[in-house]
C-alpha cells in the first residue's frame, strides 16, 4: 500500500470507527429515566429531515478518487488527512459528553422536561447546542473521507439550515422558560461553532 493510498485508508477508518463509537455510545450510555413534558414543538421535525437529507448526500455521492481535490503535492492530502481524523473524534466526544451532560433532559424532539435546567458548562459552555456542532464534525469528516466535493458543500448547507431550524424552535422554548438566563448565555456563547458562530 503506498503513502497515498494510507492517506485515503487512514481518515476513512477513522470515520468509520467514529461512527461506530457514535452508535454504541447511543445504545450503551445509560437511558435517562422518563421526565414529564411541560413543551414541545413538533416543528423542529423539519430540521431533523434536512439534516437527514445532508447526511444521506455524503453518504451518496461516493467520490472515485481517494483525493478530495486533486491537487499536487502531499502537504494537502496529509493536512486533509489529519483534519479529517481529528475532526471524527473530536465530534464525537463533544457530541456523546453533550447527551450525557444533558442526562434526562436529552432528547430527540424539541421539549421542555419537568424540573428542566438550564445547562450552560461542560461542552455547553463551548457552544449552546454541542450535539448540532458534534453532528457537523461527524457530516464533514464523512465527507472529506469519502464523499465528492460538491456533495458535502450542499450537504452542509441543507445541514446547516435544518440545524438553524432546530436551533430557533429549541431556544425559544428555553427562552420562554429561563428568560433573562437563557439571554445572558446566549450572548456569551455562540450557537454552533466556539468562537465563531
Amino acid at each position: 500500500m503506498s503513502a497515498f493510498e494510507l492517506l485515503y485508508y487512514i481518515p476513512l477508518a477513522a470515520v468509520m470507527i467514529s461512527w461506530f463509537a457514535f452508535a454504541g455510545a447511543m445504545i450503551l450510555m445509560k437511558k435517562p429515566q422518563k421526565a414529564a413534558e411541560e413543551k414541545r414543538d413538533r416543528k423542529a421535525v423539519i430540521g431533523i429531515i434536512m439534516q437527514g437529507i445532508a447526511f444521506a448526500l455524503v453518504a451518496t455521492f461516493r467520490r472515485d478518487t481517494a483525493y478530495l481535490v486533486p491537487l499536487p503535492g502531499v502537504t494537502f492530502d496529509v493536512a486533509i488527512a489529519v483534519f479529517t481524523v481529528m475532526l471524527s473524534f473530536g465530534s464525537v466526544w463533544m457530541t456523546t459528553a453533550a447527551i450525557k451532560k444533558l442526562g434526562r433532559q436529552w432528547s430527540v424532539a424539541a421539549r421542555i422536561v419537568e424540573q428542566h435546567r438550564l445547562i450552560t458548562n461542560g461542552p455547553y459552555g463551548r457552544v449552546r447546542n454541542p450535539i448540532y456542532s458534534g453532528m457537523l464534525g461527524m457530516l464533514v469528516a464523512t465527507g472529506l473521507a469519502f464523499s465528492t466535493w460538491y456533495a458535502l458543500l450542499l450537504a452542509a448547507v441543507i445541514y446547516w439550515f435544518g440545524a438553524m431550524i432546530r436551533v430557533k424552535i429549541e431556544e425559544r422554548l428555553l427562552r420562554k422558560t429561563f428568560g433573562a438566563a437563557f439571554d445572558d448565555y446566549a450572548r456569551r456563547v455562540p450557537p454552533l461553532i466556539p468562537k465563531l458562530f
